[in-house]
Order: structure tokens, then sequence, then C-alpha cells
């Protein structure tokens, strides 16, 4: 079993590893996503062929240059989310006392687990309170559960924690989003897509090939959309693919 506490200056060390490795984890699928796509086959398997060619008819040469294409592309998906992750450390990461807990808008929980008889952080979650016109909500710019404590229900339990808080501060819904790379999220997100109540639902991510709107949940299916594991939030896209996040 797990316990929910807000957060406190001696998680720092446990806080930051959790959530390098949440983000850093989405760099493989990110790759897989981009190389699997039908015009990336067609641009690799062209410059497998140009190194067959420019080799004089070597088999090596076009593996050599189609797993340097490869290696770009995944070179490419890292630098996309360790600058996002380097961003947040410089911002709201960077102080999490003085980002979450000193504005009583924001929150910053995280879940310990006994292991061997140790404390460890096994989840974390935050919340940030934003105003517009139509009224103040809660967006959740990080919700991350370590890989051997999903699907245990610690999702529902911190995604159960945020609920209260935003209910308790008067805002009126909670708001998210995800990347495409996400797909257990992104594919349960889409079976609730039609029990929202007309809230319309829609992934916005780098990569082109997944539906782009904001993730907009009322407060009832946020906590049945949470149950995935890792969910970060409003990935910054770098000048080189702003075009395709838009």
């Amino acid at each position: 079993t797990c316990s929910i506490r807000e957060y406190q200056a001696e998680d720092k060390d446990a806080v930051i590893t959790l959530f390098r490795n949440g983000i850093l984890e989405h760099v493989y699928p990110a790759f897989f996503k981009t190389i699997s796509h039908p015009d990336q086959i067609g641009v690799t398997l062209s410059i497998s062929m140009a190194g067959y060619v420019l080799g004089g008819s070597s088999y090596f040469m076009a593996l050599l240059f189609g797993g340097a294409w490869a290696g770009l592309i995944y070179y490419c998906c890292y630098e996309i989310y360790e600058g996002y992750r380097l961003s947040r450390m410089a911002t709201d990461m960077a102080d999490i006392q003085a980002s979450f807990l000193d504005n009583p808008d924001n929150g910053f929980w995280v879940a310990k687990a006994e292991v061997n008889g140790k404390s460890k952080v096994a989840g974390l979650v935050a919340v940030i309170g934003q105003d517009e016109r139509d009224g103040s909500y809660g967006e959740v710019p990080h919700l991350i559960v370590s890989f051997a404590y999903r699907k245990k229900g610690l999702g529902s339990q911190l995604a159960h924690k945020v609920m209260e808080f935003c209910k308790d501060r008067g805002f009126s819904r909670v708001v998210l989003e995800t990347s495409s790379p996400q797909t257990a999220a992104n594919a349960l997100y889409t079976i609730q897509d039609n029990r929202l109540h007309g809230l319309k639902l829609k992934t916005r991510g780098y990569f082109t090939t997944v539906r782009r709107t904001d993730w907009l949940l009322s407060f009832t299916h946020f906590q049945q959309a949470i149950e995935t594991g890792s969910l970060e939030s409003k990935l910054v896209c770098s000048d080189s693919v702003k075009q395709s996040c838009n």
C-alpha cells in the first residue's frame, strides 16, 4: 500500500529522479512512432539505397547509412524530451516549494511506498490553479507513477488527491494534456471519449499521426482516465517541430 502526502524537502532527490525517468521513458515510443511512419520508412529506404549505390553495391554501406539516419531520428527524439525536462528543471521543478506549496492554489504530492522497511517515492502529482474568463480550473502539469506501481490503483489515488484539492479550491474542472507517443493514455482517453458529457477530447503532441485538441476532463472522468502511469502535460515544442504541433 502507498500513502500520499504533501511534498517535503527530503523527497527532492527521489522526486527529481522519478521525474527524469518519467519524461525520458517516452523517448523510445516517440522514436518508434516516428521511424514507423510511412514517410519516414520511405526516407530511410532511400538513404539506405543511396549508401548502397555510393558504396559500390555495398550492403554494409546501405546498413550504415540507414542506421545513421535512424540514429539521428532517435537523437532528435531524445533532445526534444530532454529539452523539455531541462526547461522544467529550470522553472517549476527548480524550487518545488516556491512553485507549488507557497501558492495556495497550487499543490504537489508524493506517493510513498514501504520497500524492505524503507520509504520510497512511488509517484507524484502536481496541480496549478489557473484563471480564465469561464472560471478557474486546475491544470495538471505532472503526474508520474513509478513503473513498478502502475496498474495497481496508485494513479487513481493521486487523481483523487487532485480532485479533492480542486474541489476545495472551488475549481470547476481539471485540464491536462498528453504527448502523442503516450499511446496507453491516449487509448484510454479515446475509450472515455463518448462518456464526457459533451466535453471535447483531443491530444496535443509533437507527432502528426495523432489528432490534436485540448484535453478537458470533468472531475468524474479525470480519475477514470488517469490510471495509466506517466502523464506529462504541455510538452514545449522546439522551433524545429512547432509546425507539427500546431
